[in-house]
């Protein structure tokens, strides 16, 4: 295992440069040491606080006993508090573990004992979710809270103190060792359709270079949602999901102004953007349908703000919704296991410059792939589909930063990783361009009569009826064909009552008379819902779909 041993250098003996994460703040501490950084209305600071706040930090955890390999979880929403444990604990040669605070007890419990936390950090919101669990932890040795009232809940919880506190007391001098890029950073637990969470985990080098990329991949090229130093940031992504697909990290590098909202409450969020001039944004497309959909987005001005959309397919309808608004918007593609980055649907230059209603559905594409990321598609034989735009394929990837296994977990290891590409799962095709579109999960894709049909497009189609907030297509069982599509849909406030079932199956047989999809892909029956249940990322959850409507 890799040491943080310190090391001396002989006369002429060079540097021996690790990709840390604690390069990452060179360039800020020089470019951007006055700049802002701030949690709400609650708390700002400048990068020159910043890192003196990592070295208090670290003095902290170390005089709780954390040592290089150990491993730190984090229960918090999106805070300046989280931005200082992304950089601080891996640059003390620890591991973060960013805990999804929406899994089940049972899981959170599991995932806590999996990854051998030593030190937990816990908001006081969180603190009722850990009371019964404390007990059951089989490594953790102490607790910090994090309060933004400074006021202890009540609980049983053996707290070593309250976070402000621990820095305002703490050493302001700490020196942050080199060792191994490849010592392991940070981790957190992906939940599947079966069995327990699965533990991904990724080293600085993977970190630092996945920063790199994404730097290049959103600010270098001449394209949409451009990202630079002089954005104001502001991630919509909780900082539990896979890094906020790594943006602070990337914000961090630039010395961006930084903006953490803490709970997403959409007035907040609106007031945010307003009154600091927030750019730059991300989210899973249930995020930015709750903040267009909230009453207060009527007034506000979003002409400024750039939102990336990940996490499922961004659909045509809410990218319409978000260009009349003046959002400037485009679609990325990632995983857990690929930290997350890997496609963004950046413009070519022929596209540049061109009508929105001639570009918008290249930005709701997949994308193109990010620098130093292979894509290819392969078939069930292991063989590559050519890139004709309509040849499915799984999505498989090879880049720096990929999962390379899955934590004390073998097994799912030997699934994700076959032939030297990681395999996604997903179902896609690429056009000759090299342009992808994820068209389904394996496990999502509907199989009627021997013929496959895309859930995906189908709920684009639907999102494009104006009467249709969100929708969702799963297969359901049927004697003749196997399987058949049902489709989902819930209703904007505005059209409840006034649109029904019949009406929006008839759009999507009008779809299927234009081309749009295959007559056979037409669902036998729409059912108008009041809600689609969600995962603990914001995603529509088709595994309870499936239970309800099987």
């Amino acid at each position: 295992m890799p040491t943080a041993t310190p090391k001396t250098y002989a006369p002429g003996e060079c540097y021996d440069y690790q990709l840390l994460v604690k390069h990452l703040l060179e360039s800020p501490r020089i470019f951007a040491s006055d700049q802002e950084i701030l949690y709400r209305d609650r708390f700002r600071m400048t990068y020159r606080d910043l890192f003196a706040r990592l070295r208090r930090l670290a003095n902290v955890l170390a005089g709780l006993g954390v040592k290089f390999g150990d491993t730190v979880c984090m229960f918090d929403y999106d805070s300046h508090r989280y931005l200082e444990t992304f950089l601080g604990v891996p640059m003390m040669g620890a591991v973060l573990h960013t805990q999804n605070w929406r899994l089940s007890p049972e899981q959170i419990l599991y995932t806590m004992n999996h990854a051998e936390d030593k030190v937990v950090l816990v908001h006081a919101d969180f603190v009722p979710l850990l009371e019964p669990l404390w007990r059951k932890l089989t490594t953790v040795k102490k607790f910090i809270l994090l309060a933004d009232d400074f006021k202890t809940p009540a609980a049983t919880i053996p707290f070593a103190g309250e976070y402000e506190s621990l820095l305002a007391a703490a050493d302001p001098e700490y020196d942050f060792p080199d060792f191994d890029e490849r010592t392991k950073a940070t981790t957190f637990y992906t939940t599947g359709t079966t069995g327990l969470p699965k533990g991904v985990y990724f080293s600085h080098r993977q970190i630092v270079l996945h920063t790199q990329s994404g730097v290049i991949i959103q600010g270098a090229f001449e394209s949409v949602c451009r990202f630079r130093s002089n954005d104001v940031y502001m991630p919509l992504t909780p900082m539990f999901h896979v890094h906020a697909w790594g943006v602070p990290y990337g914000a961090t590098l630039l010395g961006a102004k930084q903006v953490y909202p803490g709970r997403y409450e959409p007035e907040t969020i609106l007031r945010l953007v307003e009154t600091e001039r927030v750019t730059y944004s991300h989210c899973v497309p249930t995020v930015l349908q709750m903040i267009l959909n909230h009453p207060a987005a009527a007034k506000a001005d979003l002409s400024r703000w750039k939102v990336v959309v990940g996490g499922a397919r961004l659909n045509k309808g809410l990218a319409e919704a978000a260009v009349k608004k003046g959002i400037e918007i485009y679609a990325s593609y990632g995983m857990s296991e690929t930290c997350p980055l890997a496609c963004r649907a950046n413009l070519k230059t022929p596209l540049l410059g061109k009508p929105m209603e001639e570009v918008l559905d290249y930005l709701i594409m997949t994308g193109l792939p990010a620098p130093f990321v292979y894509v290819r598609l392969f078939d069930k034989e292991g063989r590559e589909v050519p890139s004709d735009g309509r040849s499915p394929g799984e999505v498989c990837l090879r880049s720096p930063w990929l999962a390379e296994s899955y934590f004390k977990d073998p097994e799912r290891t030997r699934d994700l990783w076959r032939a030297g590409w990681l395999h996604t799962g997903d179902i896609g095709v690429m056009n000759a361009e090299g342009y992808l579109q994820v068209t389904d999960r394996i496990k999502d894709v509907i199989k009627t009569g021997g013929e496959w049909i895309s859930s995906l497009d189908l709920e684009n189609l639907l999102s494009q009826h104006d009467a249709v907030l969100e929708s969702a297509a799963i297969g359901v069982s049927d004697a003749k064909w196997g399987e058949r599509p049902l489709m989902l849909a819930v209703l904007k406030s505005a059209y409840a009552g006034r649109v029904g079932e019949a009406e929006l199956r008839q759009f999507l047989v009008e779809a299927a008379q234009q081309g749009k999809i295959p007559k056979y892909g037409v669902p036998d029956k729409v059912r108008i819902v009041e809600a689609l249940p969600k995962t603990s990322v914001g995603k529509i959850n088709k595994i309870a779909l499936r239970k309800e409507y099987p």
